[in-house]
């Protein structure tokens, strides 16, 4: 697709690291506030289904670009693991393993303990066109591709081809004035919902309402 690649701010390397935790804490909420990847649950499901058992048999989920911990908690919840004799377990049998260049720890440890340990998280910086060969089963990847080059994103899919591992690709986005509409309606949601995000961190009612860093960074 022909477009102008922009920079994500928070993604840079001289962002401060606090300041992207909130930014990426801010996206988790709102994605999850409006339920943005409900819909793909049963998609997700026939992947899961159809892919290779990970470690030990176990079906294994490696989620990149986690950001603040991803759609994972809900979906988690939603998903089912079939075993060879076609017996349903729940999402326990599954693993899911939360990474990103910039992990935030503290939104991971969350998640992970909001799940019952069923998702768990790796503390290292992980780049997703380099996935470190000992996370091992179906990559996800959401509303986070388009932030790639085409060559990175190309590079992205060729390790996944050399691992000999699925993907899955998840946007919310697109190019049209609605998805612009919408942003702009998520910016005034945050001034309303940001005491609600969790991990509370004081930081965020200061980047937020006094100077409104978090806001113009979304924007952006």
């Amino acid at each position: 697709m022909r477009r102008v690649q922009f920079i994500e701010l928070h993604e840079q390397s001289w962002f401060p690291s606090s300041l992207r935790d909130d930014v990426t804490d801010a996206i988790q909420f709102g994605f999850n506030l409006l339920k943005a990847y409900e819909p793909i649950a049963s998609l997700l499901q026939n992947l899961i289904d159809s892919g290779g058992n990970g470690p030990k048999g176990r079906k294994s989920i490696v989620d990149m670009c986690s950001g603040g911990g991803g759609p994972w908690l809900e979906l988690s919840r939603k998903l089912r693991c079939r075993t060879t004799e076609n017996v349903a377990e729940d999402s326990g049998g599954i693993q899911i393993w939360l990474t990103d260049k910039y992990p935030n720890l503290k939104a991971f440890e969350s998640v992970s303990e909001s799940s019952d340990q069923h998702i768990t998280y790796y503390p290292e910086p992980v780049d997703a066109m380099n996935v470190p060969h000992s996370l091992q089963g179906l990559r996800t990847m959401f509303t986070s591709f388009h932030h790639f080059p085409p060559e990175d994103a190309r590079a992205i899919l060729q390790n996944a081809v050399d691992a000999g591992e699925s993907i899955g690709i998840f946007e919310a986005t697109k190019r049209g004035p609605s998805t612009i509409g919408i942003i702009f309606v998520g910016i005034l949601l945050l001034f309303l919902h940001t005491p609600r995000i969790r991990p509370f961190r004081w930081s965020r009612l200061l980047w937020t309402y006094l100077i409104p860093i978090i806001p113009l960074v979304l924007l952006f």
